[in-house]
């Protein structure tokens, strides 16, 4: 299967899925510009009660369209964006990279 990404999303306000959007800027050290979750600082609403001061570790996310194939399997309808990803991916094994 040929390394890609499908589709990208991005959201100015706290959603849990995000819709899709032509293009998306990545910021280096901030996240994806306009997204609700792109800065410097923790931007989760839960971890930033806790300590709103702690640096921004999930600027970005992503999640490869394979998975949606095993969540159909178990009954669940989901496609690119309603889990919140900024990027969703195919043929890219996301859960083999390295941390950072």
């Amino acid at each position: 299967m040929p390394t890609t990404v499908l589709a990208v999303h991005k959201s100015a306000r706290h959603t849990f899925s995000k819709p899709t959007v032509d293009a998306i800027r990545i910021l280096k050290g901030l996240g994806v510009e306009g997204d609700a979750h792109a800065g410097t600082t923790v931007k989760h609403r839960y971890d930033a009660r806790k300590d709103p001061t702690r640096p921004n570790l999930r600027q970005v996310h992503l999640i490869q369209s394979e998975l949606f194939a095993e969540l159909a399997d178990k009954g669940f309808d989901v496609g690119p964006g309603a889990m919140g990803e900024n990027v969703t991916t195919a043929g890219i094994d996301l859960l083999s990279l390295p941390l950072g």
